[in-house]
Formats: C-alpha cells, structure tokens, sequence
C-alpha cells in the first residue's frame, strides 16, 4: 500500500459507537485501567499517520490502554533491532507490525510470543492465511494488515482491460510494463507459477525453480522499468508512457479518483495478496494487553474501519464483514489470491537473489 504507507514493506471504516461501548464493557476490568499501555510498532508515514488518526484513539476509547505507536523502520531492520533489544531484556515495542518473512525469521529465535488464540472472538472467522504458527503448531502472529498487487493499466493505451497475468509476456506489451525490482516484493516467481505452472508447488523443487525463472526470464524484453520507486511507475503509468505492470490496488484506485486513465484488474489468476502480522516480542511484559489489543483488532467492524480509513484489505471472512461489495471492491476481491511462498523466501533466499540478479533484472 504505497503512498499510502511507508514504502518498503511496504506498507505499506466507521466504528460504530455502539460496538465501542459493547467491546469495552466486554473487555476483563484489570485492562481498563488507566495506567494500561502498550507500544505498537507500525508502518510510517502515511500508515502510522492514518493508524494514530483513526484507529488507536478508538482502541484507547474502548479498552483504556494507551497506546504508543512506534514508526518502524524499512525492511528487516526491525527484526534486527527487535531481535538485539530482546537479549537485552527490552521491547522497543511489545507488538508490532511484521512482514510474513520478518515473521518466519523470528521463529527461528524463538523471538515471539506464543498467542492464546481462545483470547480472540474471531479466531475462527480469520481468514487461514492470516494466522502464522511455529512449527509446533503454536500461534506466532495474528493478521495485522493486507494489500493487493495487481496487473494495472493506461486505459488510452489498452482499451480494453487484461484478464490474465499471462498478458505481461504478449508480444505487444514490448517496452511497455513497469514491474517490482525484487524477487522479494514482486512476487514474479508466484506469478509465473500460478499462471503457467499449475501452482506454487512447482517451486517447491530447484528444477521448478529453475523452469520458473526462465519462463519469467522471457518477460525482459517486455520491460521498460524495473523500478524500486513507486512514485516514478505510478506517474509513468498515469501519463501512458509506461502503460502497464503490476502496482498497489489501493493506490490505483486513488489514481482513478482522482481522475486519472488507469485500471486496476484482479487477473483470473488472482492478485498477489502480500500482508504483515501483529507479532508480540518475548522481552515484553505486556501479554495482556497485546491479546486484548490484537481480539479488538480483529473485530469485523475494526476491519471495515481499517479498510474504510486505512485501505487495508480485510483478514476475516467476507460473510462477517460490515462493508459494502463497493467498499470491499476498493480493497480486496472475491477472486482466491495468490499468497506469496514466503518460506522459500526465507529458506532459499541466497539462491532466489543471485538467480534474480543474474537472469531478470542483470
């Protein structure tokens, strides 16, 4: 969720009062005490901007617990930091937002606090792919946010809209896309699988790995940007002169808004759903706090507040959700997502960059 929200992670809706009043009479009195706080790391800019604006005041209205929140920095410099604090006894923040591949490299340390899943309301309506488990089966991160990447277009240019991400290699997009710079936040090997290769489990093997890189290899001479800077492929793609690629749905739906020619299309493939988790460091003492703050964010009128103020795609199931089918259109889809291989992110990371570097982007 860009321009949105911080880049990197890159990620980068009206709370009835009624439901207020009901989640805080329901929360246990000994967290409704005053003196209750609790850090939480988020995304900046935008993001944390939106998340003090509209989020957390209706959290402390509703529970008592003050909340600090906590611009983290970009990329895995988190990890690391909440990692080397956590040695040391301290928490920066007791929960934070976490990449799904932050999150998996923290299980190694055993860097997360085990979450009571009985404490959430709405455990059993989370959507599966938003609850992260070490391997023994213990919850290590509950959903925080989601965001869509997909296939984006100049509607003077290509009147008519895409179907499928296979239209990235057609030979007349020659010169013409605009596509993520890392294999770690393009999630091109995902693509490729899921459109030509029957699915991820075609990656799960160094051949299919290997076919995979080379179907997407073929996409090159397609590419006029591999770009790093959102903002430069986002005036690009408004202005026609890079006409189509793969960008942020929320954000292409502002570009529409506000009157630009562009499209977003969910392919028939499924738009890439990337996410991040609310992750609680071993080194804090705030337990209950963090169960009571993660139960109330998974509320479903906290998920249409968040994709109404913060554009965030909802992580519980459509059927429980307050928004209007325009309103869940402009954040998420009906269509079943392609969820990136995280794991191979993390597992064959070193592999994964030098093939990247040597055959996509070199």
């Amino acid at each position: 969720m860009k321009k949105l929200l911080d880049t990197s992670i890159s990620r980068r809706s009206v709370l009835a009062a009624g439901a207020a009043v009901a989640g805080a009479l329901a929360m246990p009195s000994i967290v409704r005490a005053q003196d209750k706080s609790l850090k939480v790391g988020v995304y900046g800019g935008y993001f944390k901007k939106s998340f003090d604006e509209h989020i957390f005041p209706e959290f402390t209205k509703a529970t008592g617990i003050a909340v600090e929140s906590v611009a983290e920095p970009t990329g895995e410099a988190w990890l690391v930091q909440l990692e080397q604090a956590a040695r040391a006894g301290q928490a920066p923040a007791d929960l934070s937002m976490m990449s799904q591949t932050a999150t998996l490299k923290g299980q190694a340390s055993e860097l997360w606090t085990p979450l009571d899943s009985s404490k959430f309301k709405h455990f059993g309506e989370l959507l599966p792919r938003f609850i992260n488990k070490y391997p023994d089966g213990r919850v290590a991160g509950i959903g925080a946010v989601a965001w869509y990447i997909t296939l984006v277009s100049n509607t003077d240019v290509f009147k008519e809209a895409p179907t499928s991400w296979a239209a990235l290699w057609e030979p007349d997009k020659k010169d013409k896309l605009g596509l993520l710079a890392l294999a770690s936040n393009s999630f091109l090997l995902d693509v490729t699988a899921k459109t030509f290769m029957g699915g991820s489990k075609a990656l799960d093997s160094d051949d299919g790995l290997d076919k995979a890189f080379a179907k997407l290899a073929e996409v090159k001479p397609n590419v006029r940007l591999w770009y790093r800077d959102e903002a430069q492929f986002e005036q690009a793609l408004k202005s026609g002169e890079i006409p189509m690629g793969q960008y942020y749905h929320d954000v292409t739906g502002l570009a529409i808004a506000d009157g630009f020619h562009v499209r977003s299309t969910f392919p028939k493939e499924g738009g890439i759903q990337d996410s991040g988790n609310w992750v609680l460091s071993k080194a804090s003492k705030k337990v209950d706090e963090a169960h009571v703050f993660i139960d109330y964010m998974t509320q479903p009128s906290i998920q249409g507040l968040m994709s109404r103020k913060v554009g965030t795609a909802p992580t519980l199931e459509r059927k429980v959700l307050d928004l209007t089918d325009k309103e869940f259109a402009a954040v998420s889809s009906e269509i079943e997502p392609i969820i990136p291989r995280y794991d191979l992110y993390v597992s064959k990371a070193d592999l994964i960059n030098q093939k990247w570097t040597e055959l996509i982007v070199g």
